[in-house]
Order: structure tokens, then sequence, then C-alpha cells
């Protein structure tokens, strides 16, 4: 796996290529990727800014995620994932953005979503002519508490980087 430092490095230099912002929403993860993104010299240029939503009431406050949702499909979902992604978008002057909402564990597993279960959510902002591209999927990662966290949080970065490669200009 590499570095949280060296892929938010390289997510950077890709982010100015385009000359983009990035918005961050995370739950499970509690501000580790932000952490790893500002521990870049010069971030200040491409990251616009980041929300720990890490309660129900916190996703629905500060990224608009409805209540209905979380009620639903309850808070680790693609569903939730999803509006928190354009939550991010809507609430930040950032051009792409990511989520993260899932169960680290030890505890809060259940037979449908065991621990280790994290769903993520990438958006890219609409242009005029086209509407806001929406990525959603969920993983399940092995191991304690600390290093389902540090996944979750390099797919968050390795999952920015592969859609900025693949997005048009």
């Amino acid at each position: 796996m590499q570095a949280l430092e060296e892929l938010s490095a390289d997510l950077g230099y890709a982010l100015q290529a385009k000359g983009w912002q990035l918005a961050l929403a995370e739950s499970c993860t509690g501000g580790m990727v932000a952490e790893a993104v500002t521990a870049v010299a010069g971030s200040s240029a491409w990251f616009d800014r980041g929300f720990v939503t890490y309660s129900n009431e916190a996703k629905v406050d500060m990224l608009g995620v409805p209540t209905e949702l979380i009620q639903v499909h309850g808070a680790v979902s693609e569903q939730v994932a999803k509006a928190m992604a354009i939550g991010a978008l809507q609430h930040s002057r950032a051009q792409i953005s990511s989520s993260v909402t899932g169960i680290a564990g030890p505890t809060g597993g259940s037979l449908q979503k065991p621990v280790g279960t994290v769903c993520f959510g990438w958006a890219i902002r609409g242009l005029p002519e086209k509407s806001t591209k929406l990525i959603v999927e969920t993983r399940h990662f092995d191991g304690n508490r600390a290093y389902i966290r540090q996944q979750a949080a390099s797919y968050v970065l390795t999952g920015l980087l592969n859609l900025i490669e693949t997005a048009g200009d």
C-alpha cells in the first residue's frame, strides 16, 4: 500500500495540473485523509476544505444529507456516501470531492454490514453543459480499526487520482 503522504503529493500534482481544488467528507476516517493532504507543503493551493461528519446529525447539518437516506439505508451505505460527496461539492468551492463512511470496528458491525465495510463516493462538479460525475463503491477491508481506517484513507486518495486521470478537460 502506497503511503498516504506519497498519494497526497501525487494528488496535489494532478489537481494543480487541472487547476482544481478538493473537498473531503469523512466519517470513519475522522479526518485522516485531510491530515495526509495537508501534510503536503503547498496543499492550500489545491485543498479547499474537509468535513469530518462522524455523527448522523453532522452529515445532515454540514453536508445536507437527507435524514431519510440515513434512516432507510443507514449511514454506511452507497446512498449516503453519494450524498456526502455531492454535499461536499455544494458546500465548497472545489471541483472534485470524495466521501467515506464505514464501520472500522471492533464493534458496530452486523451480518449485512460487517466490520470493515466502507462506502466511498467521488464526485466532479458538473460544467454547464454536463452533469456532475459521480462514482460510488463499497469495499470490505480486513484488520484492526487502525488498519481499516488507513486502508480506507488510501482508497479515497487512489480513487481521486483515478478519477482525475479519466476526467476530460
